[in-house]
């Protein structure tokens, strides 16, 4: 194993357990107690779970609830840019369940997966020094019912996965692109988001933290990962903190 923030290949060992509060806070314990980069740990249950901005996220058995650990080292990218990081691996792993002729996956910024317009999956990012904690919640099984936005389930699609199976595609998944991240840097981790999230100019809704309310369209994104907002005016606005919609 890789000790944590140590050097070599990342190195991941799947952890399991029936049920606990977070993952996300047991793998921060883990991380100050030396915990490996690579590190997983999922539940079948959480009592506790979290998504972005402090929301509660349903962790009902069947789904994926997991997180892992990433140590920041001398010249890696912006440590928040590992939620594109995140958002790609999931985007793979959820693909390769897929039957090759099934419904269409899309990446929405800042971090959501979504299949067929319905939001699939959340990414939480927490720092304890420098380790990076990174959750993860897919539906695979069930969806909650959100007041604010579309949602579903693999299992809705006719599509079985067990939580452990997604564990381990994750696991891989991250590992290759948390290489990737580290050696190619931040550009060629945009370069495969943009890929796979959905059409420039797709018109979006933004939510700003400061209570602003923008519309435009997608404009792909900044070097720094940013969403760039295509405006009515042509002009562009960066944004790096928000609540995003497709209208």
């Amino acid at each position: 194993m890789v000790a944590g923030g140590g050097t070599g290949a990342v190195l991941s060992r799947l952890l399991h357990v029936p049920e606990t509060g977070s993952t996300n806070a047991d793998l921060r314990q883990l991380a100050e107690a030396g915990g490996e980069d690579g590190l997983w740990l999922r539940a079948d249950r959480q009592t506790a779970g979290r998504g972005r901005q402090g929301r509660d996220w349903s962790s009902p058995s069947g789904n994926f609830h997991g997180s892992t650990l990433v140590w920041l080292r001398p010249g890696d990218p912006m440590a928040a840019t590992l939620a594109l990081v995140a958002a790609v691996a999931i985007e793979e792993a959820v693909r390769a369940c897929l039957p090759e002729v099934g419904p269409r996956l899309a990446l929405k910024w800042p971090n959501d997966l979504l299949i067929d317009g319905a939001k699939l999956s959340g990414i939480l990012l927490e720092r304890t020094g420098n380790a990076i904690v990174i959750g993860m919640g897919i539906n695979l099984a069930s969806a909650p019912n959100l007041s604010d936005r579309a949602t579903a389930a693999l299992g809705d699609h006719g599509v079985a996965v067990p939580p452990a199976e997604m564990q381990a595609l994750l696991a891989d998944a991250m590992t290759r692109w948390v290489a990737i991240w580290r050696t190619q840097g931040l550009t060629a981790v945009i370069t495969r988001w943009e890929a796979r999230a959905h059409p420039r100019g797709t018109p979006l809704t933004a939510r700003l933290p400061d209570g602003q309310v923008l519309t435009g369209t997608f404009d792909g994104l900044a070097s720094d990962g940013a969403l760039r907002l295509g405006l009515a005016d042509g002009s562009s606005h960066v944004i790096h903190a928000g609540d995003i919609f497709l209208v």
